[in-house]
């Protein structure tokens, strides 16, 4: 069962039509069955102030819905007449045609206009309300202006912080999460200006954003360049300016991003290099965090046999534990590594092992009066 809403010709409040089915009011019914279905599609993609969207970006994104849900394809035409049957009663949507860098571009007037409208249940409200109430107390989510609106709109009353989450101060006072967050959930192509750690020259890029990933109490960016669909990482606080291309198609990202972090420590991946077996010893002082907080999700901890064969082979490593990972070396990883000083020492390989040797000898050489 749908509710529909339409205008009262001498208001411009939005009232409720009515209860409609396939089967009732058939004098105001289309005559094609699928046609409710299209829309539903239409109007949420009407309603989208994120994209720019023409008649032929309209037909290709409802037929992709359709495609999903299992019903046929339909012509430019269908679409066409879709549109201009939502412009009148029983539906009287606002309907607006404009011209957008080239393209003859339609959506509502009014965003927030539905031509369907369905009350939430009393359970709906009440989740709701715990959900914003915890997303309302991240740090660093304090732009998020929808969501105030929205929990003001429900009567969601002010409640004390009971989780509180590490947050770089260079953001606190910048509206950048929360213009990525919208962007990346409303699927809209953006253009970087960014800067790198060694070179504060200005460089842009066009960016198709898919994932937020904090690390360190560092957030970063994950997404695809626009020029070869390459996926990079940027560090919010390397990034100067973002600007909405709402005009551009957004391409939905081709993997699993999450895969990517399976097998290294933080956010960089040398696509190139391989994955190698780690064995490090961890001493007495130590070994109970990094028990309890591995460096890698591949941690593991060698017991028995495993374990008396590494005393005899290193038999000037006293008590403490033996634990590999297994991982791709990145800059992440041996800056953990190296955190840990004397308390933990890598066994395997020989180019890790090396690598912070080489690490330790520069910082002692900087010590030296």
């Amino acid at each position: 069962m749908l509710y529909f809403c339409t205008r009262n010709s001498n208001s411009e409040n939005r009232v409720r039509y009515g209860h409609l089915s396939l089967h009732q009011n058939s004098d105001i019914m289309p005559t094609n069955k699928n046609a409710l279905i299209r829309y539903k599609y239409l109007d949420r993609l009407l309603s989208d102030y994120h994209h720019f969207y023409d008649i032929h970006d309209l037909t290709e994104k409802v037929n992709d819905m359709l495609y999903e849900d299992g019903f046929p394809e339909v012509t430019q035409r269908c679409i066409e007449k879709d549109i201009n049957t939502l412009e009148y009663a029983p539906f009287s949507a606002p309907i607006e045609r404009f011209n957008k860098n080239g393209k003859r571009c339609v959506h509502y007037s009014n965003c927030s206009f539905s031509i369907f409208k369905k009350e939430i249940s009393l359970e709906e409200q009440n989740l709701l309300r715990e959900v914003l109430s915890t997303i309302g107390q991240f740090t660093g989510l304090d732009n998020f202006c929808w969501l105030e609106d929205f929990k003001i709109g429900l009567h969601i009353e002010e409640r004390r912080q009971i989780i509180s989450f590490a947050n770089n101060p260079y953001l606190q006072n910048s509206n950048l999460l929360g213009t990525l967050f919208d962007s990346i959930s409303n699927e809209v192509v953006i253009r970087l200006s960014y800067h790198t750690f060694n070179d504060e020259t200005v460089r842009s890029i066009d960016f198709h954003p898919y994932l937020l990933k904090q690390y360190n109490e560092r957030w970063f960016l994950l997404g695809a360049a626009d020029s070869d669909e390459k996926i990079l990482t940027f560090a919010l606080d390397r990034i100067d300016k973002v600007e909405s291309l709402r005009e551009k198609k957004y391409i939905t990202c081709p993997e699993d991003l999450y895969e990517r972090f399976e097998d290294i420590v933080g956010v960089t991946l040398y696509e190139e290099r391989p994955c190698e077996h780690i064995v490090c010893w961890v001493n007495d002082i130590s070994k109970g965090y990094v028990h309890t907080k591995p460096i890698h999700e591949s941690y593991t901890p060698y017991k028995g046999v495993a374990e008396d064969r590494f005393h005899e082979q290193y038999p000037s490593l006293n008590g403490g534990m033996f634990f590999s990972i297994d991982c791709i070396p990145n800059f992440e990883l041996i800056r953990e590594l190296c955190s840990f000083g004397g308390n933990l020492v890598v066994l395997s390989p020989q180019s890790i092992r090396q690598e912070i040797k080489n690490r330790l000898i520069t910082h002692l050489e900087q010590y030296q009066d």
